[in-house]
């Protein structure tokens, strides 16, 4: 048995889906290396154009404004009209949906885990197992919702020896794959800080990318992290959100950088308080402000460009 991941989540070697790429036969550094080349050349044979904006990954360093970005791109999308699932696949930060404007919270898709095997099929799970999911598919205990706009929550790591969290990962990714968003319809989806989404393949279904970046060198290596693998994954939208920025210096500093990767920056939000003061009480990210303006403008040419 090999140390890693399928990044395709397929169950075992050689059944449907398997490219043959060793992956999970793999026992050294060396022979996951030769697996990647592979992975990545079949990445690359199946590159297409994204098509339409439908399926959003927010990602970025711990602390950029992830977060706030997702709530401020779901209430810009709701007033253009769409209908907005926010799906916080965060295992760690709390208080999504109350920024969102929620009142509670839905329960954890995690607790599908152990009923998603197929010798498993208790009645919460079918759902889970059709090739297509909508979004109406998804049972009402799992769900919140109010008008077009749609909360769902894959869970939290809660105890001490709980485990890893790579089985939520895998469900999300999943789900994500599966999820078949019609006309007006777009998923935004708040991942957990670093790359490690990556490592697992959460990212591997969505057809844009959105790095949220603060003036700071960890915050644009990073970046640069998040664009090779996206790349990587095949996809080809990539934009950078430049947050928190306090002086046309700074902003001009960060372009600069991030231009030598070949990172497209589709926007800039200046340091606002109003939005800070908001995410330190854990209230709705309500009415209208500096960073919610920037944010319209941003959508409206990233949805022109689809």
């Amino acid at each position: 048995m090999g140390l890693f991941h399928c990044p395709f989540g397929v169950p075992y070697y050689d059944c449907e889906g398997c490219i043959d790429c060793g992956m999970c036969l793999a026992t050294t550094k060396e022979q996951m290396i030769e697996a990647s080349k592979i992975v990545r050349e079949h990445l690359r044979s199946e590159q297409k154009e994204n098509g339409a904006t439908k399926k959003i990954a927010v990602c970025g360093k711990g602390g950029v404004g992830k977060s706030t970005i997702v709530v401020l791109l779901a209430n810009v999308l709701l007033e253009e009209g769409y209908s907005i699932a926010v799906m916080d696949t965060d295992e760690s930060n709390p208080g999504l949906s109350r920024l969102c404007g929620f009142d509670g919270e839905p329960a954890p898709l995690k607790d599908l885990l152990s009923q998603v095997p197929e010798e498993q099929s208790g009645p919460d799970a079918e759902w889970l197992r059709k090739d297509r999911i909508a979004f109406g598919d998804v049972p009402a205990e799992y769900v919140i919702e109010k008008d077009e706009f749609k909360f769902l929550m894959v869970g939290k790591i809660e105890d001490p020896f709980q485990g890893c969290a790579c089985t939520m990962a895998d469900l999300t990714r999943d789900l994500v794959k599966k999820l078949d968003t019609k006309e007006k319809e777009i998923v935004v989806i708040d991942t957990e800080a670093g790359v490690e989404s990556f490592g697992r393949g959460v990212e591997r279904s969505v057809d844009t990318v959105l790095v949220i970046v603060e003036p700071s060198f960890q915050s644009i290596a990073l970046a640069e992290r998040i664009h090779y693998m996206a790349r990587g994954m095949g996809i080809k939208r990539i934009r950078a959100i430049l947050n928190k920025v306090n002086s046309a210096q700074s902003e001009q500093k960060m372009i600069d950088e991030l231009k030598k990767n070949n990172i497209a920056v589709l926007g800039t939000i200046g340091f606002d308080n109003e939005i800070n003061e908001a995410g330190f009480e854990g209230r709705a990210l309500g009415g209208e402000s500096g960073a919610k303006n920037d944010i319209k403008q941003m959508m409206k040419a990233l949805l022109a460009a689809g």
